[in-house]
């Protein structure tokens, strides 16, 4: 049967219970993985690709292409490999400068958290020094 969100929209009964029928579950949204990444896991792979890739051209440009490689290719294909180091290098940068100020952000916040308990269990505990100043009197 039909929850209580469900709307027909127009459409006669008979035609939704039958899309029930091929349809037991409601449906569930799709979510493609890189939706459900944040900023810092999409810069963390994208620094890893980058570096990988990097890595493969090493790779087979010392091995596999050695001979193969001549004059102008041989340039453009250490250019290039060169340029996706330097772009691995720099996400790393970014990454580590990302990952300072959100210590930094977390240590402030951990900061002001613990001056607000510290001031709130101040305010409930009863005032010693008055009830010495009492005692003396």
């Amino acid at each position: 049967m039909m929850g209580p969100k469900a709307t027909n929209i127009g459409f006669p009964h008979s035609i939704i219970a039958t899309l029930r029928l091929f349809s037991p579950s409601p449906p569930r949204p799709c979510y493609l993985p890189a939706m459900a990444l944040d900023a810092t896991a999409r810069r963390r792979w994208f620094g890893a690709v980058v570096l990988l890739a990097a890595l493969v051209m090493l790779i087979c440009g010392v091995t596999v292409l050695s001979e193969k490689l001549e004059y102008l290719t041989f340039v453009f294909y250490w250019m290039v490999c060169f340029v996706l180091t330097i772009l691995a290098i720099i996400v790393a940068f970014l990454d580590a400068r990302a990952l300072q100020r959100r210590t930094r952000e977390e240590q402030r916040d951990l900061f002001a958290t613990t001056l607000k308990q510290i001031e709130s269990e101040a305010r409930r505990r009863p005032n010693h020094q008055q009830d010495r100043r009492q005692k003396k009197s």
